[in-house]
C-alpha cells in the first residue's frame, strides 16, 4: 500500500473519530430534506464507513450498497425516527452524514 495512501487514511480515521458523535434525528432534518443522510448498519464501523468514503473507495462502497449495509435513509424509517426522536450516531463525511442507529432502535428496510 502506498505511504500515502497509508497516512491519510490514519488521518481520516482520527479526524472521523474524533468527529463522532450521538445527535437526535430532529437536529438532523435539514440534512435528511437535502437528501446527504446515509444509514449505516449497525454491524458496519461507523468511522470505516466514512474512511472509506473519505478515500473514495467506490469497490467498497458498491459492495455495502448492494448488500444494503449502507443506503439512503428511507421515507418510512425518517418518519419512525422522527416521531420517537431517535438518538443516532453520526459523523459528517462531506457531503454526506452518515447515521448508525443502537442495536435497540427498530430499523425498516
Amino acid at each position: 500500500m502506498d505511504k500515502d495512501v497509508t497516512e491519510r487514511e490514519q488521518r481520516l480515521r482520527q479526524d472521523y473519530h474524533q468527529q463522532t458523535a450521538r445527535i437526535h434525528w430532529h437536529e438532523l432534518q435539514t440534512y435528511y430534506a437535502g437528501g446527504s443522510v446515509i444509514r449505516v448498519v449497525s454491524g458496519l464501523n461507523l468511522v470505516e464507513v466514512a474512511v472509506q468514503l473519505g478515500l473514495d473507495n467506490t469497490t467498497r462502497f458498491q459492495g455495502w450498497i448492494e448488500s444494503g449495509d449502507v443506503a439512503a435513509v428511507s421515507d418510512e424509517q425518517a418518519l419512525i425516527w422522527y416521531e420517537s426522536n431517535t438518538e443516532l450516531w453520526a459523523v459528517v463525511a462531506a457531503p454526506w452524514v452518515l447515521v448508525q442507529q443502537p442495536d435497540d432502535t427498530p430499523l425498516i428496510e
